[in-house]
């Protein structure tokens, strides 16, 4: 009997998951970091941190995870404390990739409801400490991942692979560690950035209708209002990324609530039930997700898409001007 459908569309989808997520997040970092998309350094410093999280949650998930379990079933990264450790960098890698856009959405409600906490909050030094102890306890939080593990088999004193150890099922400690994780990874991240949004857009209505009123001249029309113009991209963008996130995680949020994993390993490649089928896609779009920020940038950011534009034009101008010389 041949593979199952899922798993031979994730031979396909990883692979070409793991070629696109380096390259876009890659030329996100360079654009963003050039900071001449006429986005502030504050909304920089968060784009550019969920950037370089998505590139490294394609790095530690997708290549040396999903890659490498279905293409190389035995090699050094399955070596039980290789094995131990990638999981530590893959959850801390993921819990970061969240809050920093929770972190990201806070700061822009901040910025449009908080006048006067604003000034102080919205700076390029106050995103670098709240990005830095968002990574730190992400991945501190993930240490215990390490402990998770034992051996499955032991080969010239070697341990080989990754399987939960028996305590892992009857511990209280982990079922409490298991239920806290499901909160903060992403259900917290999720209900956080629904209420921001919503006090952001109720802010905005508001401001909206008193802005208009006051710029209405005499023969009752408006006129051009730079600063609504400048909101409406910063909340484009903003409503962009957290749509993004929620759709993305929903099909692994709704499977997670009713079952537990299965079948994470591939230890039975034959399983191709309804459930099963649904955890796999829940983690094929929650990894895709690490992919389509870029996107997103150059839809609501026409001064991305320029950068973007020149970035693609350089390689042919340059060879142009040097057939010419």
């Amino acid at each position: 009997m041949g593979d199952p459908v899922i798993f031979q569309i994730e031979r396909i989808y990883y692979p070409v998951l793991a070629a696109i997520g380096v390259i876009v997040n890659l030329v996100a970092i360079v654009i963003l970091r050039r900071g001449k998309c006429g986005l502030s350094k504050c909304i920089t410093s968060y784009l550019v941190a969920m950037s370089v999280a998505d590139l490294l949650l394609v790095v530690f998930n997708v290549i040396l995870n999903r890659i490498n379990n279905i293409y190389f079933p035995v090699n050094f990264l399955l070596i039980t404390p290789v094995c131990a450790a990638r999981a530590v960098l893959f959850f801390g890698v993921l819990d970061s990739s969240v809050w920093f856009t929770v972190a990201f959405t806070f700061d822009r409600y901040v910025a449009i409801c908080c006048v006067k906490l604003k000034p102080r909050y919205c700076t390029e030094k106050t995103a670098a400490v709240v990005l830095s102890v968002v990574g730190a306890c992400g991945f501190l939080r993930s240490v215990p991942r390490y402990f998770e593990f034992m051996p499955s088999v032991v080969i010239d004193n070697v341990p080989w692979f990754c399987i939960q150890t028996p305590a892992y099922y009857t511990s209280l400690f982990w079922t409490a560690y298991e239920w806290v994780d499901s909160l903060l990874t992403p259900l917290i991240p999720i209900a956080l950035i629904l209420v921001f949004n919503a006090l952001t857009v109720r802010n905005i209505v508001k401001a909206n209708r008193l802005r208009r009123g006051l710029r209405a001249d005499s023969k009752g029309e408006n006129r051009a209002d730079p600063e609504a113009e400048n909101r409406r991209k910063s909340i484009a963008l903003l409503f962009g990324l957290s749509a993004n996130f929620i759709l993305m995680w929903a099909t692994y949020v709704v499977h997670s609530l009713n079952w537990m994993v299965v079948n994470y390993n591939y230890t039975d490649r034959s399983i191709s039930n309804p459930i099963y089928i649904a955890q796999q896609s829940g983690f094929m779009l929650r990894l895709l997700s690490s992919c389509t920020n870029t996107c997103i940038y150059a839809l609501t950011q026409s001064k991305f898409r320029e950068e973007l534009k020149n970035g693609v034009a350089y390689p042919f101008t340059q060879v142009v001007k040097l057939f010419k010389q």
